[in-house]
């Protein structure tokens, strides 16, 4: 409850929320109206409005509006097992971007994977069957300053410096390809693009993607040994494939435990993003 002693938005969507997970509001039910409920909440009808928002914006209302109570939504479809990254991020991505106002937090070791996957995306909003108004995308990515956990050479020393570098090469490289297709998106279709990265003092065991705040995807980095051929001789190391680690998706609109992980996945790139991480430069 708040200071006056009357619930909150957020108490009256939980409410709710529950009723609708044990069966007592069905799918397709219509709810009572908001005059209804705020008399049974003792409470404004704005904070009904609030309530009925946030369980819209979850996926278990809709037709939310002023005119007619909403109705308990049909549940998604099952999420299929996991796949790999290089097959289950782009249609995740393509979903994101059908949004008014995309918003795409990562964090990860490259940008190695999300690169090909914002192509369906792009060629879309080429196509003209994808209108995004704005894009905001940030980034994490590990500190050129930092000893990294992987890549790293298999005989610790010996060749760090050249693994590093070929790991410094390809997350500048990346990072420069992606934001200029999507900063190009400026003067092809007039959206406001904004793409941002940040340099984090660790290396991540885990990749994590946040898309519109409503669905968070991880994959575990799995390290492996491998021999990777140079021009100066052939680099053995230990690194990860991340292309073909499995992700996990997490809905808010599946359930309160999928929420839950994903809002504190939020607040934690948040809290990464406006602490400990830095200015990251891609050179």
């Amino acid at each position: 409850m708040n200071g006056s002693g009357r619930l909150t938005s957020q108490q009256i969507a939980d409410t709710l929320r529950e009723r609708i997970r044990t069966g007592a509001l069905r799918v397709g039910e219509r709810l009572p109206t908001q005059a209804e409920l705020a008399e049974e909440f003792g409470v404004e009808r704005g904070t009904v409005r609030q309530a009925l928002r946030v369980l819209q914006e979850a996926g278990l209302l809709s037709n939310v509006s002023k005119g007619s109570p909403p109705r308990v939504a049909e549940p998604g479809p099952a999420r299929e097992e996991p796949q790999p990254t290089m097959v289950a991020l782009a249609p995740r991505l393509t979903d994101a971007f059908a949004a008014p106002h995309v918003r795409i937090d990562a964090v990860c070791l490259t940008a190695q994977s999300l690169i090909p996957a914002l192509g369906e995306p792009l060629r879309l909003i080429h196509d003209g069957r994808l209108r995004p108004e704005r894009i905001d995308v940030r980034i994490l990515l590990p500190s050129r300053d930092i000893n990294l956990a992987f890549p790293v050479s298999v005989d610790a020393g010996s060749d760090d410096d050249a693994v590093h570098q070929r790991w410094l090469a390809m997350r500048n490289a990346q990072g420069q390809v992606l934001q200029y297709n999507l900063q190009a998106l400026r003067g092809t279709h007039d959206i406001d693009v904004h793409v941002a990265f940040r340099a984090l003092p660790f290396t991540p065991p885990a990749k994590l993607y946040l898309l519109n705040g409503a669905e968070a995807l991880y994959a575990y980095y799995m390290v492996t040994r491998r021999e990777e051929p140079t021009e100066s001789g052939t680099l053995d190391m230990y690194d990860t494939l991340g292309s073909e680690s499995l992700l996990f998706s997490f809905e808010k609109r599946t359930g309160r435990r999928d929420a839950a992980f994903v809002e504190q996945s939020q607040k934690w790139f948040d809290a990464l993003w406006e602490t400990i991480t830095t200015d990251l430069t891609l050179s």
